[in-house]
């Protein structure tokens, strides 16, 4: 059920975008190629479980989570509703 002139289904196609943009932004941000011996920040051993965990490691986990809480998302507004654009 669509409201006002938008037509049915509207709402989901919405949702499903926003997972996929979501989705693409986490894979662009796994890591690639050759995993790292030591901590591309600190310098300390990345230990061989994560590197064959991790294919493509670069940081050890305590950096590397410190990386992941500096990650900002998107707070774009797809529907555009009047109340949002009148902010």
């Amino acid at each position: 059920m669509a409201g006002g002139w938008s037509r049915d289904g509207a709402v989901q196609d919405q949702i499903d975008d926003t997972v996929s943009d979501a989705v693409a932004a986490a894979r662009s941000r796994l890591p690639r190629g050759e995993s790292a011996e030591y901590c591309d920040i600190c310098g300390e051993d990345i230990p061989e479980k994560r590197r064959l965990a991790v294919p493509g490691v670069r940081t050890c986990v305590e950096c590397q989570s410190g990386r992941d809480s500096a990650v900002r998302h998107s707070s774009y507004n797809r529907r555009g509703s009047k109340d949002s654009q009148l902010r």
